[in-house]
């Protein structure tokens, strides 16, 4: 009979469906007395399919900076057999606080998406496939609004934003279109940030894969949940955190956090600074970690037919030597 943390699995999976989770529970390994940080916490669904490996003697921290997870924890917390607690927070705040107050543990998590009750969510505005308010926020109480940047940020700082963010090649364009519309009535709603971005770029490349505005709808989020910072501030406090032998595992899914995941792990292995044309070692640094995963790991093609969503995520995992 399954325990009552996979019942809930099942049961979240109807609402969001957890990327990769198969291969997290596989590679993390939990065993009964662990504890585990989860930085993402979201709907749960990876949460649940740990906490079913754990007992009474094992802990789940759960941190997450949305308040609508805490309501998904505490739907979990009732089914869950280990001790519990969860963080109302940015994730690297609250991992700081738990390097404070002398935690330990032995495997830290983090699921770096946008969840399905986020982006299906329109008031929140993260999605170009709804008219929303242009919010972009994911703790809701943060001080600005994917609207105010639009608003207020200069075209040549806008332009660098889609670019350095996006990756947008027609960054320029956009920029330049958003300025000379808000001149006359300011954004208020992401269906008239979509339709700039499509009467911005050539006719063409309306017509790719994807909806046109998905690289600058990234960019805006990145920056309003300054994400990229906080997750070069929670990589080495989650490292600090772990046990030697715990694991450090991370889904990214875009190019811009996996670089920082892949320097960050590189960092660990191999922290040597002595220039290559010396023979041996002189800076004396030695290797603190060991990868789990030689290469990222990627959806398998059952979970990409059945979650298309999933399709950009990667996972990197790094062992505390």
């Amino acid at each position: 009979m399954p325990s009552a943390a996979a019942s809930f699995v099942t049961e979240m999976a109807m609402a969001h469906v957890p990327v990769l989770t198969k291969e997290l529970v596989e590679l993390l390994d939990v065993q009964p007395d662990s504890r585990v940080v989860d930085c993402t916490f979201g709907a749960g669904g990876h949460a649940a399919a740990v906490a079913a490996k754990l007992s009474p003697s094992g802990v789940l921290v759960a941190c997450d900076q949305d308040p609508v997870a805490e309501d998904y924890y505490m739907d979990l917390r009732p089914s869950l057999r280990c001790r519990s607690r969860f963080y109302l927070g940015n994730f690297a705040d609250s991992l700081s606080e738990l390097l404070e107050k002398g935690f330990r543990a032995t495997h830290v998590y983090m699921d770096l998406g946008l969840s399905s009750m986020q982006i299906d969510t329109p008031d929140r505005g993260f999605s170009y496939s709804y008219d929303a308010p242009l919010d972009m926020r994911m703790d809701p109480e943060g001080p600005v609004t994917a609207a105010d940047m639009v608003n207020t940020w200069s075209e040549a700082a806008l332009a660098d934003l889609f670019g350095r963010y996006g990756e947008e090649r027609y960054a320029r364009r956009i920029a330049r279109a958003i300025v000379a519309q808000r001149s006359s009535r300011p954004y208020e709603r992401t269906a008239e940030l979509v339709d700039t971005v499509k009467r911005a770029i050539p006719t063409p490349a309306r017509f790719g894969a994807g909806n046109p505005a998905k690289r600058v709808f990234q960019a805006l989020r990145i920056e309003v949940n300054d994400e990229l910072n906080s997750l070069q501030r929670a990589l080495p406090a989650a490292f600090d955190l772990l046990d030697p032998g715990g694991i450090l595992l991370v889904i990214g899914f875009h190019s811009l956090e996996d670089r920082i995941v892949k320097h960050f792990f590189v960092s660990k292995v191999r922290p040597c600074t002595c220039p290559p044309r010396f023979p041996i070692c002189v800076c004396g640094k030695k290797p603190t970690g060991e990868l789990v995963t030689s290469k990222a790991v990627t959806p398998s093609p059952a979970e990409l037919t059945s979650n298309p969503r999933s399709s950009s995520a990667k996972l990197r995992a790094l062992r505390r030597l």
